[in-house]
C-alpha cells in the first residue's frame, strides 16, 4: 500500500459524463455513422445504435464532462480536515479551471491523483476532452514517455485487485465491505444523463458526484488502515 505518500500531496477527483449531445439525431451524419461503427460490439443486434445512444458518455469521444469534483485533505496543528469543491458548467471551462488547478497547485513531483477505476476511466478521458478543446496537457494527466512508476496516479480499484487484472469492484461494493458508512445518494450513474437533459437538474449530478470524491477518499484511508473522515473534519467549498 501506497502508506508513504502524505496526504496532503493527494487529489481526489470523480467526473461525471454524458453524451456530448442529447439526443442522437442532433448528430451530423458523420458522426452518427462513426457512432454506429464504434458501439456495434456493445450493443445487442436488436438494439439500434440510435437506442444506445444513451451510453455515449462513456467514451471521450461521443460524450462530454458536465462535472468534475476534487477533495483534499488540510492539516493545521495536528486538524485534519478534508475539503471538497466541483467543476461543473460549461466543459471548455470546467476543464479549463480544473487544468489551473493541477497547474498552479498540485504540479510538483510530489503530487499524485486518485480516483477510483481512474486509469481506466477518469483520467483518461479528461486527458482526452483537453486534447479536443485543444488545451494542453497539465503535467499529471501528460504520460508520454513516463515509466509506469512514474505515472502519478493512484486507483483504489487497481489498489483493491492485488495483482488480480481481471476483477473489476464498483467503489459502492468496495465501501461496503470495508465498512464505511453509505453516502445518501439520490441518484446512480445510471440517471446522470436523464437529470442532466431531461430534468435541467446540475446541483443533484454535482452533490452524487462530491459524495463519490468523499468515498474514494474514505476507501483510500481504511486501505492505509488509518480512521475515516467523521462529518465535522468534511467541508465543501464553493467553487468560484
Amino acid at each position: 500500500m501506497p502508506d508513504k505518500i502524505h496526504l496532503e500531496n493527494i487529489l481526489f477527483l470523480d467526473i461525471e459524463t454524458v453524451p456530448e449531445k442529447s439526443a442522437f439525431d442532433q448528430l451530423d451524419d458523420t458522426t452518427k455513422e462513426l457512432w454506429a461503427l464504434k458501439s456495434q460490439y456493445q450493443r445487442k443486434d436488436e438494439i439500434t445504435a440510435e437506442d444506445f445512444y444513451e451510453r455515449a458518455g462513456i467514451w471521450a469521444e461521443f460524450g462530454k464532462i458536465i462535472c468534475i469534483s476534487v477533495g483534499y485533505f488540510t492539516f493545521q496543528n495536528d486538524k485534519r480536515n478534508f475539503r471538497i469543491t466541483t467543476f461543473h458548467g460549461e466543459e471548455y471551462k470546467l476543464l479549463l479551471d480544473f487544468k489551473e488547478l493541477l497547474d498552479e497547485h498540485f504540479n510538483h513531483v510530489k503530487h499524485v491523483l486518485c480516483a477510483h477505476n481512474g486509469k481506466e476511466f477518469d483520467f483518461p478521458y479528461i486527458a482526452r476532452r483537453m486534447i479536443i478543446h485543444s488545451m494542453s496537457l497539465p503535467q499529471k494527466l501528460d504520460l508520454f514517455g513516463k515509466k509506469p512508476w512514474e505515472v502519478p496516479h493512484i486507483d483504489t480499484m487497481e489498489l483493491w485487485k492485488f495483482g488480480d487484472y481481471k476483477h473489476y469492484t464498483s467503489l459502492k461494493l468496495m465501501a461496503h465491505v470495508l465498512g464505511i458508512p453509505s453516502p445518501k445518494e439520490d441518484i446512480d450513474g445510471s440517471m446522470v444523463r436523464v437529470v442532466y437533459y431531461e430534468q435541467n437538474n446540475l446541483n443533484r449530478i454535482v452533490n452524487y458526484c462530491e459524495l463519490d470524491v468523499l468515498t474514494t477518499a474514505q476507501v483510500y484511508l481504511r486501505l492505509r488502515n488509518q480512521p475515516l473522515l467523521t462529518d465535522i473534519e468534511v467541508k465543501k467549498v464553493a467553487n468560484e
